[in-house]
């Protein structure tokens, strides 16, 4: 699997011939829509920087699968469950609803948290989510949890990878000492040094732990 990271939440998913896409931006928003195919687009809230949800063009001239809320969704070999969550610690009352997706594709399995705002995640959630073996998790505070709260849920999913995402330095870096890491080497470098990838198979992942993967945006 090829993991593209674009800035704030957005990610770029790819295995095999199946693509996917996470909180891609809107025309509408300050950040520049990144520019691929995808099979599925996925939205954590309807926000301008996170609800482009037609910027990105489909394969073979098909218009992609759309997903911008709750429910089991099964598209294209690729299953997508998404799980009501909150953008605030004041159950919406201050940015409304937050949606987590867990998405699995050719047996590796995805969590992208979204815009979580709360720590306090539904014991039900957990239990749905299940073995994660890539996380996707917010870290960068105000809007979103803080590097402490990120931590903590970190911890409670078990992933085997966490991709840290709506960072800046400082946060990143109260994030990895909250899990008592050093700044780990980012992952592969591409030529024209814009852009960096994480590029695995499932069975390089580690079996206990996570490993911390630090991507920097493909558009700047």
């Amino acid at each position: 699997m090829v993991i593209t990271y674009y800035g704030l939440s957005c990610f770029k998913a790819q295995s095999g011939d199946l693509t996917i896409a996470f909180d891609p931006p809107s025309k509408e928003s300050d950040l520049r829509p990144p520019r691929f195919e995808t099979h599925v687009v996925l939205s954590s809230h309807d926000h301008p920087r996170h609800n482009g949800l037609k910027e990105l063009s489909g394969k073979k001239n098909k218009e992609p699968f759309f997903v911008s809320g709750p429910g089991e969704y099964e598209v294209e070999g690729v299953s997508v469950i998404g799980f009501p969550s909150w953008h605030d610690r004041e159950k919406g009352k201050a940015r409304g609803g937050n949606t987590i997706y867990l998405v699995s594709m050719e047996g590796i399995t995805l969590c992208h948290l979204g815009d979580i705002g709360s720590e306090e995640i539904e014991s039900d959630t957990v239990e749905g989510l299940g073995e994660i073996d890539v996380l996707f998790i917010p870290i960068g505070g105000k809007d979103v949890v803080e590097p402490e709260a990120a931590a903590k849920i970190a911890g409670r999913l078990e992933p085997k990878a966490v991709i840290p995402m709506h960072y800046t330095e400082d946060t990143l870096k109260e994030f990895l000492k909250e899990l008592g890491e050093e700044r780990p080497k980012p992952a592969r470098q591409l030529s024209g040094g814009a852009e960096e990838k994480f590029t695995f198979k499932k069975k390089e992942l580690p079996e206990e732990g996570f490993r911390v993967v630090i991507l920097t945006p493909a558009i700047g």
